[in-house]
């Protein structure tokens, strides 16, 4: 981590307290579905940013979830902590991914369709994984926003946009201008906001999945493939799909449910 990265990290503001009391429902074992449910009711625009994103097309529901408590029972508490902490967070940033070539709209656009394929995809068969995996997922690329502010202050963005065209990965490229990858960058913006071991662990080891912790190297083998097939434009093409399959069969998680979810997208 550069330190004019971990500088900007140390002054994010705190998240506010919704974010608390849903992270407090979430984390104690005894929170319920309803508790959930009357934090987000207190929230009417949060409640909204939630029923918007929970209507996408993505998701495939054939009709329209108008209530929260709807969402929460079709999604689970997991996923709608995701919709949830997605809106939050991103409201903390001022968003300016020029030096990626990409705009604020293109970048809302991927998250939300990365953590629709994770979503659709362990629905239907690793449900149980989601309260890691929905948050891990919208969130995973928060990190570029601050590399993109300090490529911008370095006036770095020539530099930046030839590293992107000739790099092999934009994480290689990110390293090689800035010194430090997104996954590394929003890890530790998550661990500066205490949220659980697990979900800054996952984050952290997406691109290298086999250095998780043993419980948490699926969902970041399952985070990876879908950062793989979804790039950073938003658009799966065949060669990223083609890519991602490849890491299906390397770390043997299931084809049949990607392929049926995959070609929504």
């Amino acid at each position: 981590m550069t330190e004019e990265i971990l500088k900007k990290i140390k002054q994010l503001p705190p998240l506010p307290e919704s974010a608390m009391q849903i992270e407090a429902v979430y984390q104690d074992p005894d929170g319920s579905f309803g508790d959930m449910v009357k934090i987000l009711e207190k929230d009417p625009l949060l409640t909204a940013d939630i029923l918007k994103a929970a209507n996408s097309p993505l998701y495939g529901f054939s009709r329209e979830i108008n209530a929260i408590n709807q969402a929460v029972g079709l999604f689970g508490m997991g996923t709608v902590r995701g919709f949830a902490l997605a809106s939050i967070v991103k409201k903390s940033f001022k968003l300016d991914l020029s030096p990626y070539g990409i705009t604020d709209d293109m970048f809302s656009a991927l998250s939300k369709k990365q953590h629709a394929l994770v979503t659709s995809w362990c629905l239907k068969t690793e449900n149980k994984l989601l309260g890691v995996l929905s948050p891990a997922a919208f969130l995973v690329e928060i990190g570029k926003v601050l590399i993109a502010q300090q490529v911008i202050n370095d006036k770095k963005q020539e530099e930046f946009k030839t590293a992107l065209q000739e790099c092999s990965s934009v994480e290689e490229a990110e390293k090689k201008v800035v010194g430090v990858a997104t996954p590394e960058v929003s890890a530790t913006i998550f661990e500066q906001w205490k949220f659980e071991d697990g979900l800054v662990d996952v984050i952290r080891n997406c691109m290298e999945p086999e250095k998780a912790e043993d419980a948490d190297k699926k969902s970041a083998q399952i985070l990876n493939v879908v950062r793989v097939a979804i790039p950073m434009n938003g658009t799966p093409t065949p060669e990223s799909i083609a890519e991602a399959k490849k890491l299906i069969e390397q770390y043997e998680l299931n084809m049949e449910s990607f392929n049926s979810t995959i070609e929504h997208f």
